[in-house]
């Protein structure tokens, strides 16, 4: 059954807003502009500006149906892995628009922020009392960012004694950040192999160490969801060669309160705020990756820093004659929002409640891999730590593929899992339900999974193949939408 609208019960098509709106309308009315002179010079704007108009209820409307196409973790289960989709709990959300948080400027005199800075001051102790590490830079945007920081404070410190090193080595179930981090530093980048275990390679590390190496890139617990346990033997291999151990924090909520990563050797690890401390992720929005650095690394942290003298608080601006920091590293000091919902989240979690959420990430991880292990195939033997990393093998001569499993999911009501990735594994499908899922959200989780790995094998092809039907949009081409974009909206006659 269709409809003129091509409304389906409550899922209504929506075309965009520049089908259904109109230049010679508007939801408002505003005056005209005074007549002024433009400072622009040839570059200002002499055309209208072209954008569609829309009642207000239509705006409305327009937007609220098209939120109901995407799927949210309010909606349900968002098992993507090493993305840590977690919910929000509106506490922080409300702390983050307290007056004095909400609406303060960077450019305001430091006697107007002394809330503001005490809370960051406070959220800097905890950061470093979690990770055992001595100094935290909190301007970093996000985790790429804070990888920046990271290496720069690192070839800071080489460069300070006269030693011009010129090789990173990265494992190669890193995050693709990584080498591209490595690479943007000016460093040569040298791929570590994983062992038949999934974790690095240690005999090949060692094989790799040099006086030229700056530095190792590792994750821990890496992207297959493994905790490296040999990272002692790692941690003093690099240093023996006077190299600095970056670790990329991304999965440091699979450990936080149970290991801290200073007592591991650690001489660098960025945190992401909005995977292990729950503040907004995806989007495109703000983001936080403060950089957590050890003794040897703690003269190299980037400005501005947050100084307390004597009951006022204020931040270091500019760099000294006998500074050995590389200077700023981005015009303000960071994203207040987030060291707000951050804060809020560790203080009502406690420690013990901290020690919790890694606890129960981890074992909300292995109830997944436990219970589906018998249909789809795991990639290494013995338990994970916050995300399950299965394969394609369970799907071999089925005809079905790791994306039309995926595609198939969107049909259950789920968004799909991580796929491809590690690229160590083939056909990867990596799941991390992380600590904020019931066993019950779990159970329907895991039943609808087995579903349909038990179809896959039956030889219901199509039903794969075809995936998804029950959603807004089909299956989309997506290598030619990547080579070919439309980058332009033109409307049709």
């Amino acid at each position: 059954m269709t409809s003129v609208s091509t409304h389906f019960a409550l899922d209504h098509e929506e075309a965009l807003i520049f089908d259904i709106g109109d230049t010679k309308r508007s939801g408002v009315d505003l005056p005209s502009p005074a007549a002024h002179k433009s400072r622009l010079g040839n570059a200002a704007r002499t055309a209208e500006i072209g954008l569609p108009g829309l009642s207000e209820p239509e705006a409305v409307r327009h937007y609220t149906r098209l939120s109901r196409k995407n799927y949210a973790i309010d909606m349900g289960v968002f098992p993507l892995g090493s993305c840590t989709m977690k919910h929000n709990p509106r506490l922080n959300e409300k702390m983050a628009r307290l007056p004095g948080f909400a609406d303060i400027h960077p450019l305001q005199p430091m006697s107007t922020v002394q809330g503001a800075l005490e809370l960051m001051e406070l959220l800097a102790h905890w950061l470093t009392t979690l990770t055992g590490m001595p100094a935290v830079a909190l301007s970093p945007k996000a985790g790429a960012h804070g990888e920046l920081c990271g290496l720069m404070a690192i070839r800071a410190a080489h460069e300070a004694r006269g030693d011009a090193r010129k090789v990173v080595l990265v494992p190669e179930s890193a995050h693709g950040t990584n080498p591209a981090t490595a690479a943007l530093c000016g460093y040569e980048v040298k791929s570590i192999p994983a062992n038949a275990r999934g974790r690095v390679d240690v005999e090949a590390l060692k094989a790799a160490l040099s006086p030229d190496v700056a530095a190792l890139m590792l994750t821990n617990p890496n992207t297959c969801g493994l905790f490296e346990n040999e990272i002692l033997t790692i941690a003093k291999a690099v240093h023996d060669v006077g190299a600095y151990f970056y670790c990329d924090g991304a999965n440091f909520n699979a450990i936080v309160g149970r290991v801290r990563p200073g007592d591991l050797g650690v001489d660098a690890m960025h945190i992401n705020l909005h995977k292990t401390f729950s503040t907004p992720h995806g989007g495109g929005g703000p983001g936080s990756g403060p950089v957590v650095l050890s003794a040897a690394l703690q003269s190299f942290a980037p400005l501005p820093y947050v100084v307390r003298d004597g009951e006022q608080l204020r931040l270091v601006e500019q760099r000294d004659a006998a500074a050995q920091n590389f200077g700023r590293l981005s015009a303000f000091h960071g994203q207040m929002g987030m060291f707000v919902r951050a804060l809020a989240y560790m203080m009502s979690h406690g420690a013990n409640g901290l020690r919790r959420v890694a606890e129960d990430a981890v074992l909300n991880a292995n109830y997944v891999l436990a219970s589906l292990k018998d249909v789809m195939s795991a990639s290494f033997e013995g338990p994970c730590m916050h995300e399950a990393l299965f394969d394609d093998r369970f799907l071999k001569d089925t005809g079905v593929s790791t994306l039309d499993f995926a595609k198939a999911m969107i049909d259950a009501g789920y968004h799909p899992m991580t796929m491809y990735f590690p690229l160590v594994v083939h056909g990867a499908l990596l799941i991390e339900p992380t600590e904020s899922e019931s066993k019950a959200s779990l159970d329907t989780f895991i039943a609808d999974l087995r579903e349909l790995a038990l179809a896959a094998k039956a030889g219901d092809v199509e039903r794969f193949t075809a995936a998804p039907t029950r959603a807004p949009r089909r299956r989309l081409d997506e290598t030619q939408a990547a080579r070919k974009p439309v980058l332009r909206w033109e409307k049709q006659a």
